[in-house]
C-alpha cells in the first residue's frame, strides 16, 4: 500500500498538469492507496480557493476518488457523513471534525457559524463554551 500526498491527488482531480496527472493516475492503479484525512482537508482547501470548486463538486470528486476499490481510508464512515455535512453548508473541516466527535457530549468552538451551521447535525452539538 502506497500513501499520497495532496499534490498528488489535486493533479488527479484537475488534470492541469498533463505529466504530472498522467503520473497521479499511476500511483492510483498500481495497488492500494491509502487517503490521509489530513490530506483530504488540504486537498479541500486546495480546490476551493486555487481551483474555486463548489462544495458539491469538491465532495462529487472525492466521493468518486474514494469510490475507486483500491482507495483505503482510515475511518470511512466519518469521511462519509463529513461529506454528507460539507454538502449541506458546513465547512469540511469543521465537518470532519465534527464526524469524528460523535461520541462526545458536545463540541466547545468560538466559531459562532460552525454553531449555527451545525445545528440538527449528529450527536454532537457545537456550542460557545460558557462565559
Amino acid at each position: 500500500m502506497i500513501a499520497v500526498d495532496t499534490n498528488v491527488v489535486v493533479r488527479l482531480l484537475t488534470r492541469d498538469d498533463e505529466g504530472q496527472f498522467k503520473r497521479s493516475v499511476q500511483c492510483f492503479s498500481e495497488g492500494a492507496v491509502f487517503l490521509c484525512e489530513t490530506v483530504l482537508i488540504e486537498t479541500e482547501w486546495v480546490l476551493r480557493y486555487a481551483y474555486s470548486f463548489s462544495a458539491a463538486d469538491i465532495s462529487g470528486a472525492f466521493r468518486l476518488l474514494i469510490g475507486l476499490p483500491n482507495v483505503r481510508l482510515s475511518d470511512p464512515k466519518r469521511v462519509s457523513l463529513a461529506f454528507d455535512w460539507h454538502e449541506s453548508g458546513l465547512d469540511f473541516a469543521d465537518a470532519l471534525h465534527l464526524a469524528g466527535c460523535q461520541h462526545t457530549d458536545r463540541m466547545m468552538t468560538f466559531d459562532r457559524r460552525f454553531v449555527s451551521r451545525s445545528d440538527g447535525l449528529g450527536l454532537c452539538p457545537v456550542v460557545e463554551p460558557p462565559k
